[in-house]
């Protein structure tokens, strides 16, 4: 059982990641304006993957070994690359709130994956329920979109987003299977830093990239915040709260980012809240609700 005080940080840990993460949407969202944001990506993936290397190396922490290398290198192209890669992308085109509501999928995007390559069946009745309603609630988001005139790339910010969610739900299964046992603020430090060269190359390859000297300085004040409060700060919080909260209470802030994501955004970049993203976010929400916890009864 929990102390007094564990119990405290514990809940203090799911305070911070549910609204820092959500926070992160916006600031990306921000500095995507001023510069391409697979640059935003690769530099904030840089930066909080060199800190928490030099920090476990000053530890003495040993190098991974061939096989664990191999292992966090493809882990790194899923949680990443093609996910913050790509998500970051994305926020160009559409809403920070848009894009963290698609990324409140990622449990129903799990066990789609696991129900067509892992052919595992503890779903049940609730689970398609649940998957249904998410689904439906994001349709009901884009059918008010669809009858109006969107911005350019709107269709491919969504796609990539889409791509994005289902990247990390793939990683997350690959994570949870993995053999190789590593720290796992470790690992993601390698991560970062593997995944910050190949996004990079991503940058270069289509053209998504600007001298570093023609950053402003508000971009790199955005990027500082990615980097310690977004990647380093949240993360280690969100491993804390996962270690030392229920899982049920952990799981909440999955629910409180798209939120915290549309109420910044509408207040720091003036996006707009409408009737429909309100109403498909609740629908949304409910649905991942009822497949967490299908799966928790299952």
């Amino acid at each position: 059982m929990l102390n007094k005080t564990n119990n405290k940080a514990a809940y203090l840990s799911l305070a911070v990641t549910s609204t820092v993460w959500g926070t992160t949407w916006v600031c990306s969202r921000y500095a995507v304006e001023y510069i391409p944001g697979l640059q935003v990506s690769y530099l904030r993936q840089f930066f909080g993957g060199s800190l928490l290397l030099i920090f476990f190396f000053l530890k003495g922490e040993k190098l991974p070994t061939w096989q664990q290398f191999k292992w966090l290198f493809v882990v790194s192209i899923f949680m990443f690359v093609l996910n913050n890669g790509l998500a970051t992308w994305s926020v160009k085109y559409i809403s920070s709130g848009l894009a963290s509501l698609i990324a409140a999928l990622c449990p129903i995007f799990i066990v789609l994956l696991e129900m067509i390559f892992f052919k595992k069946s503890n779903t049940t009745l609730l689970t398609f329920i649940g998957l249904l309603v998410g689904i439906a609630g994001v349709i009901f988001v884009f059918y008010e979109n669809a009858f109006q005139k969107q911005p350019p790339g709107y269709i491919f910010g969504v796609t990539i987003c889409l791509v994005a969610v289902l990247a990390w739900s793939l990683g997350s299964l690959l994570i949870t299977r993995n053999k190789f046992k590593m720290n796992s603020y470790y690992a993601m430090g390698w991560q970062m830093f593997l995944a910050s060269f190949m996004i990079f190359l991503m940058a270069k390859a289509t053209n998504n990239n600007i001298p570093l000297s023609s950053i402003p300085l508000n971009v790199w004040e955005a990027i500082s915040y990615l980097v310690i409060v977004g990647s380093i700060i949240a993360f280690i919080a969100f491993i804390y709260s996962i270690k030392h909260l229920p899982p049920a209470v952990a799981s909440l802030y999955a629910y409180i980012n798209p939120i915290v994501a549309m109420l910044v955004g509408a207040e720091v970049l003036h996006e707009a809240i409408t009737f429909n993203l309100v109403i498909g976010s609740i629908i949304t929400l409910a649905g991942v609700y009822l497949v967490n916890y299908s799966l928790r009864k299952g």
